[in-house]
């Protein structure tokens, strides 16, 4: 019975203190585009997050158009791929549209090496091939997922982390991405450890990687 005594005092107190302390709450948001399309004036001076819409008078059908996916990319090279992006720098109608895309040609054992997108989740459709995916979690777990993948098969990458592919069967290989951003940038990791500008101090290196240093000014100098 005091529990119900108390439990009504409580009620009581909170609809008093109520009716004489009133709040307002107001949340705005612009969740979705403010004007049918906003393509990219690439000729602009003004410097703002993304990029200035051109005027809507001057869009052309081009300007929402780009050919040149159906070309295989040159994967002669150290790592066996070729990217071909489609993003808001080859296509301005993605300006604020939040999306682009890629192509991924590979050539046998070649892989797309470890990078993150620092701004975009990736959805990966193998077109032509079996392709080995993964990624890795963040610390501490620091967790591998991989997955084996053939023509038609899908495989998502969440935003930021650490993920690669390779070319795991006899032909050459193509996967199309799709990108939740119009400019979802890419970092690949060995490049930016060992190829950045200036270069990170090898002492540095040495430690992080817990290798002789003679050995990071090895790497560093394939970069």
């Amino acid at each position: 019975m005091d529990d119900l005594r108390h439990i009504r005092f409580v009620v009581a107190t909170f609809m008093k203190l109520r009716t004489k302390q009133r709040c307002s709450l107001a949340f705005a948001s612009d969740p979705s585009p403010l004007q049918d399309f906003c393509v990219a004036d690439q000729n602009s001076r003004v410097f703002v997050n993304g990029l200035v819409c051109k005027e809507s008078r001057l869009v052309q059908a081009d300007d929402f158009f780009y050919r040149g996916l159906q070309l295989m990319g040159n994967t002669s090279n150290a790592v066996g791929s070729a990217v071909t992006p489609v993003t808001v720098e080859e296509l301005p109608g993605l300006n604020t549209l939040g999306i682009s895309m890629a192509r991924i040609d590979f050539a046998p054992q070649g892989i797309n090496p470890p990078h993150t997108h620092p701004r975009a989740t990736e959805i990966l459709t193998v077109m032509e091939g079996r392709i080995l995916v993964g990624f890795v979690t963040s610390n501490p777990q620091n967790r591998l997922i991989t997955k084996e993948l053939q023509k038609g098969d899908v495989f998502v990458f969440p935003e930021g982390l650490i993920h690669f592919q390779k070319n795991v069967g006899n032909g050459y290989a193509v996967a199309i991405a799709a990108l939740s951003s119009q400019n979802p940038g890419v970092i690949t990791i060995a490049n930016a450890i060992f190829g950045s500008n200036p270069d990170i101090a090898g002492d540095i290196l040495a430690k992080a990687f817990q290798v002789d240093i003679n050995l990071v000014y090895q790497i560093q100098s394939k970069f």
